[in-house]
């Protein structure tokens, strides 16, 4: 009884989705004909193909990967919607399963409904002047008439027996249709990989930098504060009138060295992150830009620190090309979680035609984002605008 409730269950909530689907090939159409409604409409159609992804999983028990989310400007999800064969599988799906989904959807409901039906009409047809119609427009007006809802609620018994095994059929052909190809799968591999590899060479990268930071900078000016207090020893000594200016310079250093190594140490992991948290650190940067800029944040709380100090760094190295080379006279930084991801948007309305093999720190923004499975995209046009946008999955 307890796999028939739950192809009852799988199957009737498909015939939902179905009635969805009708509607979404629906505006699927209009957004043909009129293009520009395409971007708009395939991340609507992308959340409906993830809740059918999730219904097969509870059902299943097998979880199935989900393909990114149709984010970011309108530009960059029209070129995701054509170039993605997601986005083509959404759409096979959407029209597959309008039809299958409400055929099977419509027998789950209906079946057992007739069979409900057949008790009620032969135990109370007589309480209803002239008889009451049972299923398949059978009119219940005697008792012979009422004997036949025996047989039939015997034939609709074994089909209602046969739903765990229809769900089964329907579950099995759409893991076909929305499990991504074996090819996506070793693609996804190879990423995975490669983003490791990645990371290890940022790390490496990064502690370089790091030594690097401290022997050329912190060092060399620990090295001069010692050298002048043994100045100032040896001018305390021989001549105290001139040792306070040598204590001064040497205090100075200090004060040098000092804020080097905190500079360092903001490079590792910004204080201002665990002070502040993501939206306030990112929002001083915002303050201390030289182009004006506006953020905007949208249900952040406190992510993982990994993810945001990616996401900090992201920013900063955005908003520092953005002052350097882009020439814009604003700039806008948007942060938002959705769907258990991060969305970073950067975007000014600069000259563009930013180059990735100038040096310009968007490789290091990959290495970093990829590291943490996420994603880093830029779309810079000569005449601009320039956006960076990056995706980072939050594990909430």
């Amino acid at each position: 009884m307890k796999r028939i409730w739950a192809a009852l269950v799988y199957l009737a909530s498909g015939l939902l989705t179905a009635i969805a689907s009708w509607l979404a090939i629906g505006v699927l159409l209009l957004s043909v004909v009129v293009l520009p409604l395409l971007p708009i409409t395939a991340p609507w159609i992308r959340r409906i193909v993830d809740f059918d992804r999730r219904r097969l999983a509870r059902f299943t028990g097998v979880e199935m990967q989900s393909p990114p989310p149709l984010d970011g400007p309108w530009l960059h999800r029209a070129q995701r919607v054509l170039a993605e064969p997601d986005s083509r599988r959404d759409g096979i799906w959407l029209i597959s399963h309008a039809l299958f989904g409400t055929l099977f959807g419509a027998v789950a409901i209906g079946i057992p409904g007739a069979l409900v039906q057949q008790p009620v009409a032969l135990l109370f047809w007589w309480t209803v002047p002239g008889g009451m119609e049972s299923s398949f427009g059978v009119h219940v007006d005697s008792w012979g008439m009422a004997l036949l809802s025996v047989p039939i609620a015997i034939v609709l018994a074994l089909i209602v027996a046969q739903l765990p095994r229809l769900a089964l059929l329907d579950a099995r052909w759409a893991g076909k249709l929305l499990a991504p190809p074996k090819a996506s799968l070793e693609k996804r591999l190879a990423e995975v990989v490669a983003t490791r590899a990645a990371a290890l060479q940022a790390h490496g990268a990064e502690l370089r930098r790091i030594e690097r930071n401290l022997h050329d900078g912190t060092q060399n000016k620990l090295v001069g504060v010692v050298m002048m207090l043994g100045i100032a020893e040896r001018t305390l000594k021989q001549n105290p009138d001139n040792a306070a200016q040598a204590l001064l310079r040497a205090q100075d250093a200090a004060g040098d060295a000092l804020e080097e190594l905190r500079n360092v140490v903001r490079s590792i992991h910004p204080p201002v992150l665990e002070d502040l948290g993501l939206d306030g650190a990112i929002q001083a940067l915002a303050a201390r830009c030289p182009v004006p800029c506006v953020l905007t944040a949208e249900h952040l709380g406190r992510l993982p620190a990994a993810v945001e100090a990616a996401a900090y760094f992201a920013v900063a190295e955005a908003l520092t090309n953005v002052a350097k080379h882009s020439g814009a006279r604003h700039a806008w930084v948007s942060l938002g979680v959705k769907d258990d991801q991060l969305t970073v948007l950067v975007h000014d309305d600069g000259k563009g035609g930013a180059d990735e093999k100038q040096g310009t720190g968007l490789d290091g923004i990959r290495g970093r984002v990829g590291a943490l499975d996420g994603s880093a995209d830029v779309s810079s046009p000569e005449g601009g605008p320039t956006v960076l946008t990056v995706v980072l999955p939050v594990g909430r």
